[in-house]
């Protein structure tokens, strides 16, 4: 059998709602060597009926059934782990991609020198009627030679984690812990990414990131309720460590686990901790900006 290029990783639960706008949104691209993996986390409304009609239309869509929930994070790993291309995406059940998402950073990263672990564009806030709410920009882009270089740039802007949306090289994910059963875990994985190599953006907007009531973050407000939603088996446990600390001791678990030279992985080392005394500044920074921004038409714009 053909193995094609892209995978993309669909997670879903429950998700009968917005999952045929998704898959539709797939089946018009203009790019046509992908394979779809949906990986349905015992969901008990109508999303296994819709799933199943797509993989009975298209043979390029594959439909898996996990028998109980298994958390939304180790479902987004399974996507990766069922997936057979060069290239791999998340698609998460609830977003839509722009016709010419999948071709664009293709063609891209196949142009990009063999480093280039990730490519993604930028994308535009929807509701849950698919109406548009205006652009969601990130730009975690870096082209540096070192890893620590990299890994700094990433630790200092991120923000939203959309770029973990875009187009990524499969051998490099395979080289990382992949995504954790933590909160944040993502800004990890991508932070792992960018130890590994170059991160490029794409500045047109190519696809759609839905914001709704059943977000997980307004479904989970408190950190018992989010790490159950994360992974069943967190349901039973208590979280004595904040959540913060958590998130820089697995920078630093990141930086271990990543295979890098002496020299590389001890400047990581240091970056980590450099970088998170930082980062209460730039946010007390932005503040500022913001409030003299709301000042300044007060004052005639002077």
């Amino acid at each position: 059998m053909r193995v094609p290029r892209l995978s993309i990783g669909v997670p879903v639960f429950n998700g009968e709602a917005y999952l045929r706008r998704a898959l539709d949104s797939i089946l018009l691209q203009d790019y046509r060597d992908y394979e779809v993996i949906i990986s349905d986390n015992a969901s008990t409304d109508g999303t296994e009926a819709i799933a199943r009609e797509y993989s009975a239309r298209d043979p390029r869509f594959r439909y898996f059934r996990n028998r109980r929930n298994i958390g939304a994070v180790p479902n987004f790993n399974r996507t990766f782990e069922l997936s057979r291309g060069e290239f791999f995406k998340w698609l998460s059940h609830d977003d839509e991609c722009y016709p010419s998402m999948f071709g664009r950073c293709v063609d891209v990263l196949s142009n990009a020198p063999p480093h280039v672990v990730l490519v993604y564009p930028q994308c535009e806030a929807i509701d849950e009627n698919s109406v548009s709410h205006g652009p969601v920009y990130e730009h975690v882009e870096s082209r540096a030679p070192l890893p620590h270089q990299r890994l700094a740039r990433v630790l200092f802007k991120v923000d939203s984690v959309i770029s973990l949306c875009g187009v990524i090289r499969a051998k490099y994910l395979r080289q990382t812990r992949m995504r954790g059963s933590f909160i944040k875990e993502d800004r990890v994985l991508l932070a792992e990414l960018a130890m590994l190599g170059e991160i490029w953006e794409i500045p047109e907007v190519l696809w759609k990131l839905r914001f709704h009531d059943r977000n997980a973050h307004r479904l989970n407000r408190t950190v018992q309720h989010y790490m159950t939603w994360i992974s069943p088996a967190n349901a039973a446990r208590r979280f004595l460590m904040p959540p913060s600390v958590r998130l820089f001791r697995e920078y630093l678990r990141g930086v271990r686990a990543i295979e890098l030279s002496a020299s590389d992985k001890l400047a990581c080392y240091a970056t980590v901790p450099f970088v998170h005394c930082l980062i209460p500044f730039r946010n007390f920074a932005g503040r500022q900006r913001a409030r003299l921004s709301r000042l300044r038409p007060a004052f005639g714009g002077r």
